[in-house]
């Protein structure tokens, strides 16, 4: 049986849970806002951390230039074959947040569902905003989701399962950390996949999330460069941002 542990890495079982949990197409109300926030974006957008491609190919399907990148070779490889499947050619490459490089300028850039979040260090974060930045043309945008800092003391799920032909894989997550002082939370992530009531394929990680203040991550975004910064609740221009928020979503141009 093999078993492995590390940070925030979507690894095999934990990139097939994702994909079942999550597939192409599947909204929270994120796909319908980003669309309607870039309908009429003439330019090409950039999706790091595409994961499968769960946004990125709708948007695409409607008619949108958009490419992405993700840190996860396995995540990627569902993205390829998804789009393959499809007839769609997007720029995919594997990449980090950090280090990411290209030669294009954007019109927008776009993190849904608090993909931002997984940067955990605060100054590291503050240099990403600033690498954004500096590929956006003019008027560029970017357009990214986050969590309210009240899920710093949400209880976590205990166990959910997904049947599979033959099978089934299971997660199970522990809250091994709450960091009120770095806004973080880690939590220890097991998975594991049953075929005939045989365990033959277990994953231990360890995932990692920031949270932001409004104002903080409002100023943030200004020290990066960004000089006009709209926010919404809930995926909606018309909600207020208050106690019953639980996403919040940043357009800074």
């Amino acid at each position: 049986m093999k078993q492995s542990k590390t940070t925030n890495r979507y690894d095999s079982l934990a990139s097939w849970i994702y994909h079942l949990d999550k597939p192409i197409g599947r909204s929270f109300g994120d796909i319908e806002f980003y669309y309607k926030l870039l309908k009429g974006c003439t330019g090409p957008i950039l999706e790091p951390a595409v994961g499968n491609g769960r946004v990125l190919i709708p948007l695409l399907e409607k008619g949108l230039e958009i490419s992405g990148f993700d840190a996860s070779k396995k995540m990627m490889e569902y993205c390829t074959l998804e789009c393959k499947q499809r007839g769609l050619t997007p720029r995919l490459s594997i990449e980090r947040f950090e280090n990411f490089a290209t030669d294009h300028s954007y019109q927008a850039i776009i993190l849904p569902a608090g993909s931002f979040q997984l940067i955990t260090d605060f100054s590291t974060a503050i240099q990403v905003l600033k690498r954004f930045k500096s590929v956006l043309g003019p008027q560029g945008r970017l357009i990214l989701d986050l969590s309210t800092l009240a899920c710093l003391s949400e209880p976590t799920m205990l166990s959910r399962s997904w049947e599979v032909p033959g099978g089934l894989i299971t997660l199970t997550e522990q809250r091994q950390e709450v960091n009120y002082i770095k806004q973080t939370t880690t939590s220890q992530l097991r998975y594991e996949y049953w075929l005939e009531g045989k365990l033959t394929q277990s994953e231990l990680d360890l995932f990692a999330l920031r949270f932001w203040g409004v104002e903080e991550f409002s100023l943030a975004l200004k020290e990066a460069g960004f000089t006009t910064i709209k926010t919404y609740a809930n995926y909606s221009k018309e909600s207020t941002i208050d106690q019953d928020t639980h996403t919040l979503t940043f357009e800074a141009f």
